[in-house]
């Protein structure tokens, strides 16, 4: 990870004293270990904040929007189907990026080291290609990488950007063979009254915080449905019927949009796994239109477009 470190670094600190780009938007090193932030440089002689690891989990998608300055941004697989997706919806254009393309071997998932080591304080991680130490006051304990990635890292088939100008680093394999959807085919199995059992139960401890929408890089409108009032679609309570309405309704929202990123659930403050939602229509788009989101930057969306050969057997 040192390597992508420099690597990011040098190219920054390039991008911006050649003047290519006003600012290069990348990660730095958090204040608590497992919590890198994102952000954003305009001066090159402050690239050294940049930072790269397997714990740089959040979107940089969400900076972009209707920004008219020229940007330079680092992107992994899911970060450059989200740029396709942006220049796509026209909130920034093509020409204004400058896309540094990183290899991608997956996110840690910070909630699983934090079960693993039984919840003690962790005061530093040490990280080298396939393996981690995490290091406590009384503790030091190493871990495989691949045993503790989010899970939609585990299950990712698109580890390498599909968009870029230049790459830190050589592609990495990717994966074959990848189950992406044995979770949601579990839950298609359930009769309606499990399935509603189990959605109830899932999104029971939600507090209504709107994090997952405000990490997601698909939500950008000026004006989010929950916070209209004429007319208001949804209430502001923690009622099971309100919240509900606001989750399906914002899955609905990124329908053959979502590249899986993994953000909204990252951010989660009482760990809701807010995939299962748009997992479920990332699975019907694939399997209906053929489409998973961010691909190429010729096509577009399948909801966008109309074929005499789409599906249609839900209207017959």
């Amino acid at each position: 990870m040192r390597e992508y470190t420099e690597k990011i670094r040098e190219t920054a600190k390039r991008l911006l004293k050649d003047g290519k780009v006003d600012v290069f938007i990348g990660y730095k090193k958090g204040s608590v270990p497992m919590m890198n932030e994102p952000v954003l440089i305009s001066d090159p002689e402050k690239t050294d904040l940049l930072y790269w690891d397997s714990n740089c989990g959040l979107n940089l998608c969400n900076y972009l929007t209707k920004r008219t300055d020229r940007i330079g941004i680092v992107a992994t697989g899911c970060n450059s189907r989200n740029i396709v997706t942006h220049v796509i919806e026209n909130q920034i254009k093509r020409e204004q990026l400058h896309i540094v393309g990183i290899p991608c071997a997956g996110m840690i998932d910070y909630r699983a080291v934090q079960r693993a080591v039984k919840f003690r304080e962790i005061l530093d991680i040490e990280e080298d290609n396939e393996r981690f130490t995490v290091k406590g006051g009384d503790f030091e304990e190493v871990f495989d990488k691949k045993d503790l990635l989010q899970e939609n890292c585990a299950t990712c088939s698109h580890c390498n950007p599909v968009e870029f100008d230049e790459m830190v680093a050589e592609p990495v394999e990717e994966p074959q063979g990848v189950e992406s959807y044995r979770d949601v085919t579990e839950i298609e199995d359930m009769d309606s009254e499990q399935r509603w059992g189990f959605f109830n139960e899932m999104t029971s401890s939600c507090i209504r915080c709107y994090a997952c929408r405000n990490a997601c890089p698909l939500c950008y409108c000026p004006t989010c449905f929950v916070d209209e009032s004429k007319p208001q679609w949804v209430g502001k309570s923690i009622d099971p019927i309100d919240t509900m309405t606001f989750h399906f309704l914002r899955a609905y929202h990124c329908a053959g949009r979502c590249t899986d990123c993994g953000a909204c659930e990252r951010v989660c403050p009482v760990g809701i796994p807010v995939r299962q939602f748009t997992k479920k229509l990332n699975k019907d788009v694939l399997e209906l239109f053929s489409w998973e989101a961010g691909l190429s930057l010729d096509q577009r969306p399948p909801l966008d477009v109309y074929k005499v050969d789409d599906y249609n057997e839900f209207i017959k």
